[in-house]
């Protein structure tokens, strides 16, 4: 649960330079398409530590502000992930988020296992954690500029 409206928590997710604040993994945002988060454009990212980093690309597959976003996220030669966004108002002034991430290409698709769905539910708490952070922030920046 996010104490933050859904259009609040979604403009977070529509800024892709802030990716790298709050996606467990993913390091530096190396660039993202002016149409982002529109259908087709892409966010250019590096995950992982170096110097073992890799470059990859993630591309919106669906987007409906401001309640549902889905990407897939590159992470080759590993393999890409569809990660879907899932936001719920709750309340005037709280959303609950879900991620679903499932893995759709390469060799993790393959490795599917009860100690990975462990790490990557871990993950994505953080994940959620750091989103919650950045969301609520906003949302106590804009509340003292009033």
């Amino acid at each position: 649960m996010i104490d933050a409206p859904p259009q609040q928590v979604f403009d977070v997710l529509a800024d892709g330079w802030t990716y790298s604040d709050w996606v467990v993994g993913t390091v530096h945002v190396r660039d993202v398409d002016d149409s982002w988060p529109r259908v087709g454009s892409q966010l250019h990212h590096k995950a992982g530590p170096w110097p073992l980093s890799l470059h990859d690309s993630s591309t919106v597959l669906a987007c409906e502000p401001p309640h549902k976003m889905v990407i897939r996220a590159g992470l080759w030669p590993a393999g890409e992930a569809i990660v879907v966004f899932t936001l719920e108002p709750v309340g005037a002034d709280a959303t609950r988020v879900r991620i679903g991430e499932d893995f759709a290409a390469g060799p993790l698709r393959w490795i599917r296992n009860k100690l990975n769905d462990l790490v990557l539910h871990r993950r994505n708490m953080e994940t959620l954690r750091r989103l919650s952070d950045i969301a609520t922030r906003q949302k106590a920046d804009e509340a003292a500029e009033r």
